[in-house]
């Protein structure tokens, strides 16, 4: 089954061209059947990436999805046009009625702003406790997983002294869970971040950690209290973001490490492989999965 987007979303004819299914408005509303409906809130300042990304992933199962992207009402975005957040994007406020099978919170560069300086921080408070009402299953994702941890159970994120900038291998700690289904013993993923959460104050808050690194922390945790996971590195990547990260800050003179372990040979000259595709895939089909077995079937029981 196809994910529904938008015909002209400019996710729609990257994703048609590697192959993923996806479907305008207009025929999905001819299939007798309910999509699960996952909601968007992107906070990255690159949407129509960002957005893409996650469609790529939450589109590849076997499931009919309808996405709906979703902003903060006030924040501006300044790196993505205007036209295109009044096309695409939903404000919270305009959305808040609604009910979800699943809600993603994706994470944004402002690491170093305490979490109570962010312009739009009181929103996106009433958004997390929205979710408990509103939607079945939520997906905190980097800064926007740590700004969970931190709403709903006082766990702080810490300032690292360099930034973790590489591809870490991170060790599978519940082979049990149904979010890790197929997954290796150890997997590849990307890690972007300032900042970490620590396992003790994970733990001791009650959540569970599923994957973790003894280099950089918990990566992937489960929230079971809130119907929630979080993730605080990065398996929606492509294959270049790292790159593009890394020469961004070179061209900005932002003191910056070579990304480790994802050149070959450490090597910026020579092309990165991208070795967390199949894992990436994995996570996001079995977090979609996992909200398919146990979703209510009429929407207005979600939350309830």
């Amino acid at each position: 089954m196809p994910i529904t987007l938008p015909r002209d979303l400019p996710a729609f004819d990257v994703l048609d061209r590697e192959g993923v299914m996806v479907m305008s408005d207009d025929a999905a509303t001819r299939q007798d059947i309910r999509p699960l409906r996952i909601g968007l809130l992107n906070l990255m300042p690159m949407k129509i990436t960002t957005e893409t990304q996650f469609a790529r992933l939450i589109g590849a199962t076997p499931l009919q999805i309808d996405l709906t992207l979703v902003r903060m009402t006030e924040h501006q975005s300044s790196h993505t046009a205007p036209e295109h957040m009044e096309t695409f994007y939903h404000a919270f406020q305009d959305v808040k009625d609604r009910r979800f099978d699943g809600f993603l919170i994706t994470g944004s560069p402002i690491e170093h702003l305490a979490f109570e300086d962010v312009t739009y921080w009181d929103e996106l408070r009433e958004v997390m406790d929205w979710t408990q009402t509103n939607v079945h299953s939520t997906f905190g994702v980097c800064w926007g997983g740590m700004a969970m941890a931190w709403h709903f159970h006082g766990v702080r994120k810490h300032v690292l002294d360099r930034k973790a900038f590489g591809c870490f291998r991170v060790t599978n700690e519940d082979p049990s869970s149904p979010y890790l289904r197929g997954f290796s013993d150890d997997c590849v993923i990307p890690v972007s971040r300032w900042t970490e959460l620590r396992r003790d104050e994970v733990e001791a808050a009650g959540m569970k950690v599923l994957l973790g690194s003894e280099e950089t922390g918990p990566c992937l945790i489960e929230d079971a209290a809130h119907r929630a996971i979080h993730i605080f590195n990065h398996f929606e990547y492509d294959s270049d973001t790292l790159q593009k990260e890394y020469e961004r800050d070179i061209e900005n003179g932002t003191p910056i490490n070579v990304p480790g372990n994802y050149y070959p040979g450490d090597d910026p000259t020579r092309k990165p492989l991208n070795r967390w595709r199949s894992h990436a895939h994995l996570l996001y089909g079995n977090w979609i999965n996992q909200i398919y077995q146990t979703t209510p079937y009429d929407l207005a029981q979600i939350g309830r």
